[in-house]
């Protein structure tokens, strides 16, 4: 199944968010971070460039991360939850460079909620699509980063966080190496 293009955006930006968790040190320890996480995700609206709103965005990160692990009731509570919460009213807007897509909250709103209501978008997408199975753990075992699996067979294990794919691999040929 494919996703809309603002949908795949905001499981990517949910996964990235995510996998802040398990970066060392914390990829959102400081205000500075925020600022790079959300220029790299490409996030617009209004910022109150504050701990709150950090510690706000934080929150959001273990939340959207229970969801990611929960079982499909479990997701849905979730992210109704969510929905709930920011008030989501989705419209379709046009700004800066994309095209026609959806925004549940205004730019003016809090930038978590803002965060929490893309995020929990997609993932109402994902769910009504039966398309949970996408959303993974890595495979590696020295990694817990989160997966997003867009890829047509649903063949994708590793992360994009670093290079556990790769070193995967080189230590099954080091293995297979040594036994033969």
């Amino acid at each position: 199944m494919s996703f809309a293009y603002d949908t795949e955006v905001a499981l990517v930006s949910a996964a990235a968010l995510i996998n802040t968790a398990a970066e060392v040190p914390d990829g959102l320890s400081t205000l500075a971070d925020l600022d790079a996480f959300l220029a790299a995700q490409q996030f617009s609206g209004s910022r109150t460039h504050t701990q709150a709103e950090l510690d706000d965005v934080r929150r959001l990160r273990t939340e959207l991360e229970a969801i990611w692990h929960a079982p499909e009731d479990e997701a849905v509570e979730g992210v109704n939850r969510i929905l709930r919460a920011a008030h989501a009213l989705p419209q379709l807007v046009r700004h800066d460079h994309w095209d026609w897509h959806l925004h549940a909250t205004g730019p003016e709103a809090p930038l978590a909620d803002r965060m929490a209501t893309e995020a929990a978008m997609a993932l109402a997408d994902v769910i009504r699509g039966h398309e949970l199975e996408r959303l993974r753990t890595c495979a590696a075992e020295d990694c817990a980063a989160v997966v997003l699996d867009l890829s047509r067979n649903r063949s994708k294990r590793f992360c994009d966080t670093g290079n556990c794919a790769n070193r995967t691999h080189v230590k099954a040929y080091r293995a297979r190496r040594a036994a033969g």
